[in-house]
C-alpha cells in the first residue's frame, strides 16, 4: 500500500457461480491447453503523467481562491457526493470545466444512457483539445459493454485496458476459458475509482458508471458514496493514477482490438447492438449539459434518443459547493498487487490493512458500511480486542434480498451469529427501498442509489464502502471489508481527518439504518431480523424478502465458497 500525504463480476464482487469454478479448474486445465491464448507484447507504450501545472487552469484557480477567500488552514478541501444527482453533475461539470486534463480509472464502465451522456460530454472535450485518460479494467469490457471503447479511437483519447483477458470479447465465459492457465493473475481485478480533472479537483468512492450506478437502472440501483476532492490531495490522486497507467499491466487499446473488431462484435449482437435489446440506432439528440455540442451521433451503438438523458441537470456549480478543508491522506494499493499468486504483497502493505490498523485508534464508536462483508479470522480477532475494550462496533451491509452476489453473503453468513455474540451490531439493508430513491435526485439516507427505476422497479443494493472513527475520522473509497479486496484486488480511499465531513457522513448512515435496514439480532440463540421503530414492513425469523430458491442457492454454495474468493 502507499500512503500519499497531503499537507494539509472473476470480477471485484464474483458472481456466484464463479466462486465454483475453483473446484473444476483442476479438470479444466487438463482439457484446455488447446484453447489457451497468451496476450500480445506490451511495448512500444508511451508513458505519460498528469498534467503539472495545474494553477494555471480554471479549476486550479478556483481551489486556490477559494480557499483564499474561505481562509483554509489545510490545503485540500472535501464535499461528500451523497446523491444520484450530485454524482452526476459533478462529473460533468469536471468534464465542462477541464482545460488541460481529465484522467478516469474505472472497475466497470457499462454501455447505457448514463455513460453514452458522459462519453459524449468527454468527446466534446477531447475536441477542444483536453488530453483524455481512460484506464479501465479489462474484465467487463465484453458484449454490449465493450463498445465503450469505440472512445479509443477518437482524437485526443486514450484508453488502456489493466489486466486483460485473452479471448473473443463475445463471451465472458469464453475470455475466462481461455485464460485458466493464468488463473491466478485474471482472478486480481483493478477496482480503483478516481476521475480527476486538470489535477485540481477529483472524485473517489465506491461508483463505477453506468445507469444502475445513478439511480435509472431497469430492474434494480445501488446505494452509493462519493466524495469530491480539490487542492493539494489531488496530486496524490493523479500520481497513483500515473503508477497505473504506465504500468506493464495497462494494454493501450488499439494493442488488444482494432475499431472494426468492435464493428464486428457489434454486427454479431443478436439485438444489433443495441444496449439492452430493442430498437436500431437512431440519431442521439445531445445533451443539454454538454458544453457547445457538435455532436456527429452516438459513441454507443444502438441507444435511441429516449434511452440517452436528453435533459440532463446541469453541470453542478463548482464555485458554489461547500467545501470542508482538513488533512487527508490517500490510501492506495500498488499496482504490483495485481499479478500471479506467486507474487502476494506482504502482509500489512494493503489498503485494508491500513485501514485494519487505523481503527486500533479508535476511542469509542466504529461504524462500518461494506456491502460485501466475509471478514476472516485475523479481522474477527481484532474485533474481538475492539470489543474488549469497549468500542462500540456497528456494520450495515446487504442483506440477502439485497445482495447482488449469494456467494458473497454465503461468506457472510458464516460470521454472522459469531459477530452477534462479540457485541458487533450487524444491519442489513432492506431490498426494497419503498419509493425512497428518486432517479437522479436526493436520496434521504446512506449516499445516492436505485429504487426509482426505468421499469418502476424499487430494488437497491448497497454499494457505498466507508468507515467512520468516533465521527471524527472518515475513510470513504472503492473496498470491501473482505478477503477479496485486502489480497486479491487493488483499492484506493480517501482518509479525512474532518469532525464536520465524519460526522455529515455517519449521520447519512444513522439515516439508512433508521429508514431502510434491518437489525439483526441473536433470539434463543436464533437469528432475528428487526425492522426500525416505525416502519412501514415487518421484522422476519429468516432471510427477510428473500425467496425460498435463494436462501437454499446460498446453502448450496456455501461450501464450494472460500473466503478469499468473495
Amino acid at each position: 500500500m502507499s500512503a500519499s500525504t497531503s499537507s494539509g463480476s472473476l470480477p471485484a464482487r464474483p458472481r456466484f457461480w464463479l466462486a465454483l469454478w475453483r473446484c473444476a479448474i483442476a479438470v479444466a486445465l487438463a482439457t484446455s491447453a488447446a484453447g489457451c491464448a497468451s496476450l500480445p507484447s506490451n511495448t512500444g507504450r508511451t508513458a505519460s503523467t498528469a498534467f503539472a501545472a495545474p494553477q494555471q487552469t480554471a479549476l486550479g484557480r478556483l481551489v486556490q481562491e477559494r480557499r483564499a477567500r474561505e481562509s483554509a488552514r489545510h490545503q485540500s478541501g472535501f464535499h461528500l457526493l451523497d446523491s444520484v444527482d450530485a454524482a452526476f453533475t459533478s462529473r460533468l461539470a469536471l468534464i465542462a470545466a477541464a482545460q488541460r486534463s481529465l484522467d478516469l480509472q474505472y472497475y466497470a464502465i457499462h454501455a447505457d444512457a448514463s455513460t453514452e451522456t458522459l462519453l459524449q460530454a468527454l468527446r466534446e472535450a477531447a475536441r477542444r483539445g483536453v488530453r483524455i485518460r481512460i484506464l479501465l479494467d479489462d474484465f467487463n469490457t465484453v458484449g454490449d459493454d465493450a463498445q465503450v471503447l469505440r472512445l479509443a479511437f477518437e482524437p485526443n483519447v486514450h484508453i488502456r485496458l489493466f489486466n486483460p483477458l485473452t479471448g473473443s470479447r463475445s463471451s465472458l465465459v469464453g475470455r475466462l476459458f481461455t485464460s485458466l492457465h493464468d488463473f491466478g493473475r485474471i482472478q486480481k481485478r483493478m477496482h480503483n475509482k478516481l476521475f480527476i480533472a486538470d489535477n485540481a479537483i477529483g472524485i473517489t468512492g465506491g461508483r463505477n458508471l453506468g445507469d444502475s450506478y445513478f439511480g435509472s437502472g431497469d430492474k434494480s440501483n445501488f446505494v452509493d458514496l462519493d466524495v469530491l476532492a480539490a487542492g493539494a490531495i489531488v496530486r496524490d490522486m493523479s500520481a497513483s493514477f500515473d503508477r497505473y497507467w504506465n504500468d506493464e499491466l495497462a494494454y493501450p487499446v488499439q494493442s488488444l482490438l482494432s475499431a472494426q473488431d468492435l464493428e464486428r462484435l457489434r454486427e454479431r449482437a443478436p439485438d444489433g447492438g443495441a444496449p439492452g435489446g430493442g430498437a436500431p440506432p437512431t440519431p442521439v439528440v445531445p445533451v443539454a449539459a454538454a458544453p457547445a455540442p457538435s455532436l456527429t451521433g452516438s459513441i454507443l451503438p444502438g441507444l435511441t434518443a429516449t434511452q440517452v438523458v436528453t435533459a440532463a441537470p446541469q453541470p453542478m456549480d463548482l464555485a458554489r459547493v461547500r467545501l470542508v478543508w482538513a488533512p487527508a491522506v490517500l490510501l492506495v494499493d500498488e499496482p504490483g498487487k495485481i499479478g500471479p499468486d506467486d507474487d502476494e504483497v506482504d502482509a500489512g502493505e494493503t489498503v485494508i490493512d491500513g485501514l485494519l490498523q487505523l481503527t486500533q485508534q479508535a476511542r469509542q464508536d466504529i461504524l462500518i458500511v461494506s456491502p460485501y462483508f466475509v471478514p476472516g479470522a485475523a479481522m474477527m480477532d481484532l474485533f474481538g480486542q475492539l470489543r474488549a475494550k469497549g468500542i462500540r462496533i456497528r456494520v450495515l451491509t446487504n442483506s440477502l434480498a439485497s445482495n447482488d452476489a449469494p456467494a458473497a453473503h454465503a461468506g457472510y453468513a458464516r460470521y454472522r451469529e459469531r459477530l452477534l455474540q462479540q457485541g458487533v451490531e450487524l444491519y442489513e439493508m432492506r431490498a426494497s427501498q419503498e419509493g425512497k430513491f428518486a432517479g437522479l435526485g436526493s436520496t434521504p439516507g446512506l449516499g445516492s442509489g436505485g429504487g426509482g427505476s426505468k421499469s418502476g422497479v424499487s430494488r437497491a443494493s448497497l454499494h457505498s464502502k466507508a468507515v467512520i472513527l468516533d465521527q471524527r475520522l472518515a475513510v470513504i473509497g472503492s473496498m470491501n471489508l473482505d478477503l477479496r479486496s485486502q489480497r486479491k484486488n487493488s483499492e484506493v480511499a480517501l482518509l479525512i481527518r474532518s469532525r464536520i465531513l465524519s460526522s455529515e457522513a455517519a449521520r447519512q448512515v444513522d439515516a439508512m439504518l433508521a429508514q431502510g435496514a434491518y437489525r439483526v439480532r441473536l433470539e434463543a440463540g436464533r437469528l432475528a431480523w428487526e425492522a426500525p421503530s416505525g416502519a412501514s414492513f415487518q421484522g422476519a425469523r429468516r432471510e427477510p424478502d428473500a425467496s425460498l430458491r435463494l436462501r437454499l442457492l446460498v446453502r448450496l454454495i456455501a461450501p464450494f465458497a472460500p473466503d478469499e474468493m468473495l
